[in-house]
């Protein structure tokens, strides 16, 4: 009879051993899957971002007045914290994002206005939305990029 006993012991740590693998193991595929899938989401709402600002520039540029708006920005995308926010260089303007709660320098995720622009501002993912306003200054259109729950 003891025999037996740690027969089914071993048994069972086995079993426990190979069950883990094969959790951890699926835990990883899903990973693997579900990383393509946020970075889409974020490229998605990147260009959103960008196409709402470009009607907003449009409308601004003929009208000769203030436009504003905000949007309904998702609080995480998957479980990861996200950010966006406008650049620029001497000739064009962007919008980039990316994971995390830092800015981070280069970037790949990158849409472009269409025109010359002056962009400023970021955008944190959490809760609130996005406060995009638009005027016309001179000759340049500028738009900014706030959280509704920072002001202004």
């Amino acid at each position: 009879m003891p025999t037996i006993t740690p027969a089914y012991l071993y048994t069972f740590v086995a079993l426990i051993a190979v069950s883990s693998m094969l959790i951890f193991s699926f835990m990883a595929y899903a990973d693997t899957l579900r990383v393509p899938l946020e970075i889409k989401q974020l490229k998605n709402l990147v260009d959103y971002v960008v196409a709402k600002g470009t009607e907003l520039l449009t409308l601004a540029r003929t009208t000769n007045a203030t436009t504003e708006t905000f949007l309904q920005m998702p609080t995480t995308i998957g479980n990861k914290q996200y950010w966006i926010r406008f650049r620029n260089d001497s000739a064009e303007a962007w919008l980039e994002g990316g994971f995390g709660n830092t800015f981070t320098q280069g970037t790949e995720l990158r849409t472009y206005f269409p025109k010359e622009v002056w962009a400023t501002g970021y955008y944190r993912g959490g809760y609130g939305a996005a406060h995009l306003k638009c005027q016309v200054n001179g000759a340049i259109p500028q738009i900014r990029l706030t959280s509704s729950s920072e002001g202004e």
